[in-house]
């Protein structure tokens, strides 16, 4: 409790000490139950005799503001006196000038991109969840111990702000293994997730005005950073085979943000032959791309692509993340910049946050040098394409011929709805009346610039939280739900644009 004594003022010391508190119990300060230190330690604190502490402390409990309980302390009262009720600040203090009203606005703008979801649906299709119940936490709890009883100091340091070096060595290793991207472990910089890395990029290459090339439909986060930062974004359309890479080598953009092994939200791969030109224009123009490789772990159907930065080191920032493959609680991603970038990246990521909290790092460490993240990241890939394939299986028994999206990888699908089947946003209202969650691209943490094709006429469906069970029933509920809808209102048809082929 911090109080300050005049003692040059005509009011004795009891006297200010009743005030001062009295004004911070008024002003909310010192809110309804909480303690009082003794009257032994505020003396002591201010200085001045324990009697005229507890005179105050005696006359603020005698006028309603303070409780005493014998053995127990002192404390705000639950109930305050009348004459305190509605006070405020400049009421208990008349010498304190009134205060100014803030004025201006904030230097940031932006909007808030769909990454909770906090519902209660039985079975939710939520396209960000991954299975809590695949987590090892038997062994995370292991590698927390092991690295707690090795921590040295490094809990009470600051480390380096690019991240733990065992770590660093961890991530370049395995993107080397499954990736086919060589790299040094200082390329690698740890972060709390691919947004913050995705911020750091643009902090370290982005300027107010400059021009971006997005798919379209974009990841919402990243669209709505870009926003932020005031860049001109050019959305290009993707087809089946990822984005148009003649329209982006006809723009002069200097940043390319891609999803190319599993676009988001709507699952297209990016075809090699896409990838090499877009490459191409990069060199050619000294651009770089931005590949966001937030799923790549879980390829079911044929041999993965290589990724861009394997096939242009120099061009590209290679955005990871462990949300997927771990938990999107870890809040651990990293990015892995070109050799020439590495100095700047560090200086940058210092001046971002000072670092990644030690013991996720450590942890996390621990368990790739054991084997255990491969391990966990087979058992996954099983559970997630056994459920892939029964959402699947199930969606055509129910609905026959459907057209889909991003069944290959990943742990979503996307589904063009027939032109039977009312809008996408009426759909997604439907299943909530049969406690089903599926969404639409912005509902689903996507954003089309001009919401004419993917928003009205798609829904997004995610798998990995889910049982293979529950997906059948969802899918079951889902049909039987449409149905009884289109009795009722007769099923109305929609035109449809197509969508561009391979």
């Amino acid at each position: 409790m911090l109080i300050s004594l005049d003692r040059a003022s005509p009011d004795s010391l009891q006297e200010q000490i009743f005030t001062r508190i009295r004004e911070q119990i008024v002003a909310g300060v010192l809110r309804p139950g909480s303690p009082l230190p003794s009257s032994r330690l505020l003396a002591e604190q201010l200085r001045v005799s324990r009697n005229s502490v507890i005179f105050g402390y005696e006359r603020l409990v005698n006028e309603g503001y303070l409780v005493s309980r014998p053995t127990v302390g002192t404390f705000v009262a639950e109930t305050l006196p009348d004459p305190a009720v509605g006070a405020t600040p400049s009421d208990a203090a008349e010498s304190v000038p009134e205060a100014l009203e803030p004025h201006g606005t904030p230097v940031f703008s932006g909007r808030q991109h769909a990454i909770l979801n906090t519902s209660s649906i039985p079975i939710d299709f939520w396209t960000q969840r991954t299975d809590p119940r695949a987590f090892p936490l038997k062994t995370w709890r292991r590698v927390i111990m092991q690295s707690l009883a090795a921590a040295g100091h490094n809990l009470t340091e600051y480390g380096d702000p690019c991240g733990l070096m065992a770590l660093r060595t961890e991530v370049a290793e395995h993107v080397g293994n499954t990736r086919g991207i060589r790299v040094r472990p200082e390329q690698v910089v740890i972060l709390a997730g691919a947004q913050l890395a995705l911020n750091l990029v643009l902090r370290l290459l982005a300027a107010q005005g400059d021009e971006i090339v997005v798919e379209n439909p974009c990841n919402q986060g990243a669209a709505y950073l870009f926003e932020s930062h005031h860049m001109r974004l050019r959305p290009i359309a993707i087809d089946r085979a990822g984005i148009d890479a003649a329209a982006v080598a006809a723009t002069d953009a200097r940043l390319v943000y891609l999803t190319p092994s599993h676009q988001f939200p709507m699952g297209a791969t990016l075809s090699l032959e896409r990838r090499r030109a877009i490459l191409r224009w990069a060199q050619r123009t000294g651009a770089y791309v931005i590949e966001d490789d937030y799923d790549s772990e879980f390829r079911y159907d044929g041999a993965p692509l290589p990724a861009m930065k394997a096939l242009g080191p120099d061009h590209v920032i290679y955005l990871g993340t462990f949300s997927k493959s771990l938990g999107a609680g870890l809040r651990t991603g990293f990015a892995i910049f070109p050799e020439h970038l590495v100095d700047a990246a560090a200086t940058a990521k210092a001046l971002l946050d000072n670092g990644q909290v030690w013991l996720e790092q450590a942890a996390l460490a621990r368990f790739m040098q054991g084997g255990g993240f491969v391990r966990h990241l087979r058992r996954c890939q099983q559970h997630y394409f056994s459920r892939r394939n029964a959402l699947i299986s199930r969606m055509r028994e129910r609905f026959g011929d459907i057209d889909l999206l991003g069944t290959d990888a990943g742990t979503h699908i996307a589904w063009r709805l027939p032109a039977s089947l009312t809008p996408a946003h009426t759909i997604k209202a439907i299943a909530r009346t049969r406690n089903i969650g599926v969404y639409t691209v912005q509902s689903g943490g996507g954003h089309e610039y001009d919401g004419s094709q993917f928003e009205a006429n798609w829904l997004l469906l995610g798998y990995a939280s889910l049982t293979e069970d529950q997906i059948r029933a969802g899918i079951d509920r889902l049909a039987e739900a449409l149905k009884t809808s289109e009795s009722v209102h007769g099923g109305v048809q929609h035109a449809r644009t197509p969508l561009a082929p391979i």
